[in-house]
């Protein structure tokens, strides 16, 4: 497999524009990278998308994109859900001396991740099968990552559940999401604020072709309680957030 020069120049060149070094082998390991995605797919369902040149803008930029809002490159860094591999097996490829842990429950597709992260050579990735309920009580892994991704897992306040444990205090939660998540993220205020989470900010997001997508980023600025996250299982059945408690996901600044 292989995409036209013209989709190689536009990662290029919108990593430039965001800032985003990009190591010499990264460009031919994306081409791997869809090209290993592309024959999982022929036999598994891994993704809808099955173009070369989406999968670069879907998957590789919409990962990338991660990489321009957090504050400095982490040392660590875990990905929620990882599935086919965005954005935590793509920002592993730019991050050569980051440990990255990729969660992946669901056995084919942990097991394609692994198989890719040996192709490409990413010693410095693992995959956990753990779930992340479960992961989040492992003091090998609580409060141990500079960035904690998840793409297309859960609504916000279940994601920040999932997340907010694995995340060190001064640490950033990174969730791409749709262009509207006013919603969203007023029924998350309440578990945003409980699990440590502070300093919430929505960039737009722009990708070639697509409509306007967004990011969200979560400060950690207090540690998580010890009871968090839930049993595998309840953080979805039972959100944290406005059906639970109505009042607490009010903003102050609406009281009359």
């Amino acid at each position: 497999m292989a995409w036209s020069p013209a989709t190689t120049e536009l990662i290029r060149r919108t990593a430039d524009a965001w800032r985003i070094e990009l190591p010499t082998d990264a460009l031919e390991q994306f081409t791997d990278y869809a090209d290993a995605l592309l024959r999982a797919n022929a036999q598994q369902n891994l993704t809808r998308i099955t173009e070369p040149d989406d999968i670069a803008v879907r998957h590789i930029l919409d990962s990338l994109r991660c990489a321009a809002s957090w504050r400095a490159a982490p040392q660590r860094l875990a990905d929620i859900g990882s599935g086919a591999g965005a954005p935590g097996l793509v920002l592993a490829i730019i991050l050569p001396t980051c440990q990255v842990t990729l969660i992946e429950s669901i056995g084919k597709r942990a097991d394609f991740l692994r198989h890719v992260s040996a192709r490409l050579g990413l010693l410095h990735v693992s995959v956990s099968s753990l779930r992340a309920e479960l992961l989040g009580h492992d003091p090998h892994h609580r409060e141990a990552y500079d960035i904690v991704t998840a793409r297309a897992v859960a609504e916000l306040r279940v994601l920040v559940e999932y997340a907010s444990p694995l995340c060190r205090i001064g640490g950033q939660i990174l969730a791409p999401k749709g262009a509207d998540v006013a919603t969203e993220l007023a029924q998350a205020r309440y578990a945003i604020t409980v699990l440590g989470g502070d300093q919430v900010v929505v960039e737009p997001v722009v990708l070639p072709g697509l409509a306007p997508r967004t990011l969200v980023t979560i400060t950690k600025v207090a540690a998580c309680p010890a009871s968090y996250p839930r049993r595998p299982g309840v953080p979805q059945q039972r959100p944290l957030g406005a059906a639970a408690n109505p009042g607490a996901t009010r903003d102050p600044a609406d009281a009359s």
